[in-house]
C-alpha cells in the first residue's frame, strides 16, 4: 500500500492512506480513484451508519468510496426492508434453501476450509485477476480484520461448508461485504439465498436497510443487484427510489 497519510475530517478522524489513480477494478479500460481511509478507532454502530448513508464501503480495516474524475458508474445501492417485494422465484429459492442449507452465524474467522472455498469460488466463477491464490495473510486482511461490528454467515449442506457471507452491522442496517460459495452448488442459487437470509435478519433485528455495495450497470458481476426491487441508489448525493 502507498502510505501518504493525511487526516480526513470525520468522527472519529480518519487517515487517508491511499489516494492514487488506478486501473478500475470493475470496468476495463477505465481509470478509478478509490481513496482508502483508516479510522483512528473502532466505529460505533451510529458512526458506521453515517458512513453507509454517505456511500462508504469497507475492506478490512479501511473505508472507501469512489471519487473518479470522469466516471459516475458506481452507484451505492440499498434495499428498504419494509418496501422490498419478494417475487415468486426468490421465495421458492429461499424455501428450498431452508430445507437443504444449515445456517450458522458467528464472528469472522480464518480456517484452511474457508481459504480453500474462497479460492475455489474465485477460480470457478472466473473472478481471479491473477494466477496467485489468496493466502492466509491476504484472507485475514480482507475478510477477518475489520473496523466495525462484523459477523459471518456460514452455509453448510450435509455438513460441508458451501458458502460464507461477510456482513457488517450498523445502527439501522446490515451491509453485505462479500459472499463466496462453492460453484458446484449453483443449483441452490446461493447468492439469492444469502441476500434473502440477510433481509430476514434485518427484519428479525428491526433494521431498516440492507446495503449491497455498488450497482454498476455495465459490470455483469455488479448489475444483478438491480433485480431486487424496489431499491434505492445513491445518485448525485441523494438516495433515489428505483421501483
Amino acid at each position: 500500500m502507498n502510505w501518504r497519510p493525511r487526516v480526513f475530517a470525520s468522527a472519529p478522524p480518519e487517515l487517508v492512506v491511499y489516494d492514487e489513480p488506478m486501473a478500475c477494478p470493475y470496468l476495463p479500460g477505465q481509470r478509478a480513484r478509490l481513496p482508502m481511509r483508516l479510522p483512528t478507532r473502532w466505529l460505533t454502530a451510529t458512526e458506521f451508519d453515517s458512513r453507509l448513508q454517505a456511500g462508504d464501503r469497507r475492506q478490512g480495516v479501511l473505508l472507501y468510496r469512489t471519487s473518479c474524475a470522469a466516471c459516475r458508474a458506481c452507484e451505492p445501492i440499498r434495499i428498504d426492508v419494509e418496501a422490498f417485494k419478494e417475487g415468486r422465484t426468490p421465495r421458492r429459492i429461499f424455501r428450498r434453501g431452508l430445507e437443504q442449507i444449515d445456517v450458522e452465524i458467528g464472528p469472522p474467522e480464518f480456517s484452511l476450509e474457508r481459504l480453500a472455498l474462497y479460492n475455489l469460488h474465485k477460480r470457478g466463477r472466473g473472478l481471479a485477476s491473477t494466477e496467485d491464490a489468496m493466502d492466509e495473510p491476504g484472507y485475514r486482511a480482507f475478510l477477518v480484520e475489520t473496523c466495525c461490528d462484523t459477523f459471518e454467515i456460514r452455509y453448510r449442506v450435509a455438513g460441508e461448508l458451501m458458502g460464507v457471507a461477510i456482513v457488517d452491522r450498523a445502527a439501522t442496517a446490515l451491509s453485505a461485504v462479500y459472499f463466496y460459495f462453492n460453484p458446484d452448488y449453483g443449483a441452490l442459487s446461493p447468492g439469492v439465498f444469502s441476500i434473502l437470509k440477510q433481509l430476514e435478519l434485518c427484519r428479525r433485528w428491526g433494521l431498516k436497510y440492507l446495503y449491497l455495495g455498488f450497482y454498476i450497470e455495465a459490470c455483469r458481476s455488479m448489475a444483478y443487484k438491480a433485480r431486487y426491487r424496489p431499491h434505492e441508489r445513491l445518485i448525485d448525493g441523494a438516495w433515489v427510489v428505483c421501483p
